[in-house]
Parts: C-alpha cells; structure tokens; sequence
C-alpha cells in the first residue's frame, strides 16, 4: 500500500462531524435526558427511580416502553419491532418483569406461546415516560428555537422513512 499523506487537522474534521455521529450523540444526550428526568418523575415507583439514577436502567430497556404494544405482545413480535434479537429482548424482558414492569401472560390465541405484558407500575412507567420525553421535547425546542425544531423533526421523519407514529414537536 503507498504510503498517503496525512490529512491536515482541518481536513479531518468530517469524522467527528458527519450526521450520522451527530444523530448518535443526539440520540444518546435525549434518550439520557429522558431517563435523567424519568429518575425524578415522583410517580415512578422508588425502586425504579433509584434504578434510573444508579444508570441500571439504559436505553436499551426503553425499547420495551417504546415498542411493547398496550394489549401484550408475543416476544418475537416485539424483538423484531424493537429491531432486536429474541434473545437480547428476553433478557430486556427478563430485567425488566423483575422490576415488575412487565408480565409474561398466556396468548389467548395460541395456548403454547406467552405475550409480554405491562403491569399497572409498568403502565406508570409508561406514562412517565411519555411526560420525560414531552418535557425532553419541549428543552429541544427551547434551545434550538421551535422553528429549527419542526425543521428538524420533519427532516428526520422523511430520512427514517415516515415510520413513526405522527408528527412530532408540532
């Protein structure tokens, strides 16, 4: 291999800002932030508060919130909507009917398969959830001003394919 000369500092830049490591540090501080305020939301059960601010609850355990169905969800379905393997979503599932967020119930239509289902704390995670990224949505918008924020939001809806559920910041 020939020997290439080294990119100046300037031209070399590229690597720490291209999008795609600027959606991944995105992702991360907000999925951070959720969990920061999820740790303080007073309606979340103590134990799994005191989980979320000792970083025990990461945001791969949120891809049960984000992607378990209300009515209960067949592990497979819910590995291949959270875009896991079966078996990563089971240990998920695992930890997280520990902390009883969850439940593994008979599927009413098929007496061999189980469905994944909330518990009422599970629900008030739920919920909490939903008001930590309400509240995580809104400081995005107060720091980068609300119309950069529909901007950005309809910019990534259209990139990620228009697969999720509605608008958001709107």
């Amino acid at each position: 291999m020939p020997d290439l000369p080294l990119p100046s500092p300037a031209e070399d830049g590229w690597r720490q800002t291209h999008l795609g490591r600027l959606f991944g540090h995105a992702m991360r501080r907000f999925d951070a932030r959720v969990l920061q305020l999820m740790a303080r939301n007073v309606e979340v059960p103590l134990a799994l508060s005191n989980l979320a601010a000792r970083d025990q609850v990461t945001a791969a355990h949120v891809h049960i919130t984000r992607h378990l169905a209300l009515q209960g969800d067949r592990l497979t379905d819910l590995a291949q909507r959270a875009g896991m393997t079966k078996q990563a979503m089971a240990n998920l599932v695992d930890q997280c009917e520990a902390w009883g967020l969850v439940t593994r119930e008979a599927d009413p239509l098929d007496a061999r398969a189980r469905r994944v289902c909330f518990t009422s704390t599970g629900l008030a995670w739920l919920q909490a959830f939903r008001d930590a990224v309400a509240q995580a949505e809104a400081e995005f918008r107060a720091e980068v001003g609300h119309d950069v924020a529909t901007v950005v939001a309809i910019g990534l809806e259209a990139y990620a394919g228009g697969d999720g559920a509605g608008m958001l910041m709107r």
